[in-house]
């Protein structure tokens, strides 16, 4: 079986890179620093449906990803999360968060209408954080 990003996982988020495990996305909505890391494990909806190693390496990369994220953006505070509610494919949520936030101190979920990055502001973006990755 091969793996295949979910559609909706797909139209909202800009491709970063890949990991050893997991493909680093960035939530195309500026109103928040937002990775989102992917295993590529084909019908994994679960993160009981990962091996004990698959697991450890998922593990190290979510704290790449909150490392990332504290030098990329500086939040307040980085909330991690896999939900799955609404795209049952195995995806991690990696949210910088600040106390100036529209939606702090609340979920991020369903607040607000989602803002594109700007162009110009997405290439830049991508970059560093994709550097921040590589150096990491």
């Amino acid at each position: 079986m091969t793996f295949a990003l979910d559609s909706r996982l797909q139209a909202d988020t800009i491709p970063i890179g890949d990991l050893s495990l997991s493909s680093v996305l960035l939530l195309n909505d500026a109103r928040f620093p937002w990775f989102v890391l992917v295993p590529r494990i084909p019908d994994a909806s679960e993160l009981t449906d990962l091996s004990d190693d698959q697991a450890a390496t998922l593990m190290r990369e979510i704290r790449l990803a909150t490392g990332v994220m504290a030098s990329l953006a500086r939040p307040d505070k980085v909330n991690v999360g896999a939900l799955g509610n609404i795209v049952t494919q195995l995806h991690v949520h990696v949210i910088g968060r600040f106390r100036s936030d529209p939606a702090w101190p609340g979920p991020v979920w369903g607040h607000g209408t989602r803002t594109p990055y700007p162009d110009h502001a997405t290439t830049a973006l991508i970059e560093r954080a994709a550097a921040l990755f590589q150096a990491a």
